[in-house]
Parts: structure tokens; C-alpha cells; sequence
């Protein structure tokens, strides 16, 4: 489903044709995005990108459209990879109070927002420990919210999940249309059924496969 035949599908579900309602189309999908987006990791939602850390620097700036670590890794010159673990800021205070003692990192952790000069971004930034002894290379995977189909006319997930994304856009635009009571029920019903079956697919068959874990089977009885 694009976004031209999910308009029209919520138009046609609420049987609303107000031109301030087809405008506010874009926010429902978008909130609904939102909500699925942060239900349901999905491996769509993440993205993989290489880098430089550099001596005697141990903060590292996140990218754009960061909104958490998926890993992180340091390269080696032989193409060996070494991931680093996930600790809190106060951990590596501990542990690493000198900044100036340098080696290669081990851990990582959120640190707060980036600092350009004088300037406080709403990007953030990540404290390394220890302090890096050397130029490395890195790859970072992370998540971040895919474009909306709003803007982009298709999406992962308008293509394979179009049900799941149709509800949770039906719940946002019959809470602006102050709906009554059954069908915000019905709605919200549907959503979540769907919701389920996706989870199903994003945080289950995505993660496993036959050989370890077995083909789903149902018992008999």
C-alpha cells in the first residue's frame, strides 16, 4: 500500500471528506509510524554506517538520524572487528578517571547531547573508554526512524505490514475526529491484532531460523 491508496483508505474508513481532515492525514500516519516504529524492532529500522574515531578524542557525535546503538565496532587494519560493550557515563568515569591514560576503547556510552564549540546540538554524542591511543576505524550500526511514507509514497512498511500501519492511522484520525466510543474500540482492536501479527514477524521469525530454533509448528491435539 502507498500513500495515495492509504489517504484514500482512511477517507473511505471514516467517510470524512472535511479538506482539514485530508490535510492532517500526513500527522496520523506519521504518529502511527511512531508507534509501531517504537513496539516493534524491526530490522528495516536499522542502519549501518563506517567511521574514523581518532586519538586522544573519546567522544564520538551521532549521526542525524540516531536514536539508539544497535553495536559498535572497532576495526582493525586486517579487517578484524572488536565490539565494544555498553556501560553507563558513570562507569567509565570510574573506571577511566584520567582521560590522558589512552589504550584501545572497550565500552561505550550514552553521553548527552554534542557540543559544537560553544553551541549544545540536538544530536547526540557517545563517551568512549578509554580514551582512544590511535586512530580506528569504526562501524556503527543504530536505529532510526525510517522516512514516512507521507513523504516518500512507500515505505517497508506500507509494503509488507500495510494493515498494522492502516489501524494505528484510523486510531489517530478518529481521536481527532473525537469518534464515538465503539468504533475508537473497534479500531483500536484491529490495531491491535494487527500489532501482534507483525510483532510476530519483527521480533520472531526475523530472529530465528529453522536450523537452531526449529520451524513454527502448532501441536496436535
Amino acid at each position: 500500500m502507498n500513500y495515495t491508496q492509504l489517504k484514500a483508505a482512511i477517507i473511505a474508513y471514516t467517510e470524512n471528506l472535511d479538506d482539514d481532515f485530508a490535510a492532517t492525514i500526513p500527522v496520523f500516519v506519521q504518529q502511527a509510524e511512531q508507534r509501531v516504529y517504537n513496539t516493534i524492532q524491526f530490522p528495516s529500522l536499522r542502519k549501518n554506517m563506517t567511521g574514523v574515531i581518532n586519538s586522544g578524542i573519546k567522544y564520538l557525535s551521532c549521526p542525524n538520524d540516531f536514536l539508539s546503538v544497535y553495536s559498535i565496532a572497532l576495526i582493525s587494519s586486517s579487517g578484524v572487528y572488536t565490539y565494544l560493550l555498553s556501560k553507563d557515563v558513570n562507569y567509565i568515569r570510574e573506571v577511566y578517571p584520567n582521560p590522558t591514560s589512552a589504550a584501545a576503547p572497550k565500552y561505550y556510552a550514552l553521553f548527552g547531547p554534542t557540543v559544537a564549540g560553544s553551541t549544545i546540538t540536538n544530536e547526540l554524542s557517545l563517551i568512549l573508554g578509554p580514551t582512544p591511543n590511535a586512530t580506528y576505524s569504526t562501524e556503527l550500526h543504530y536505529y532510526y526512524y525510517p522516512e514516512s511514507i507521507t513523504t516518500a509514497g512507500t515505505s517497508w512498511l506500507g509494503d509488507n505490514f500495510d494493515t498494522v500501519l492502516l489501524y494505528g492511522s484510523l486510531i489517530e484520525a478518529y481521536t481527532y475526529m473525537k469518534g464515538e466510543q465503539d468504533m475508537m474500540v473497534l479500531y483500536n482492536q484491529k490495531y491491535m491484532e494487527a500489532l501482534q501479527l507483525a510483532k510476530r514477524l519483527g521480533d520472531g521469525l526475523e530472529r530465528q531460523d529453522a536450523y537452531r530454533t526449529e520451524q513454527v509448528r502448532v501441536p496436535v491435539t
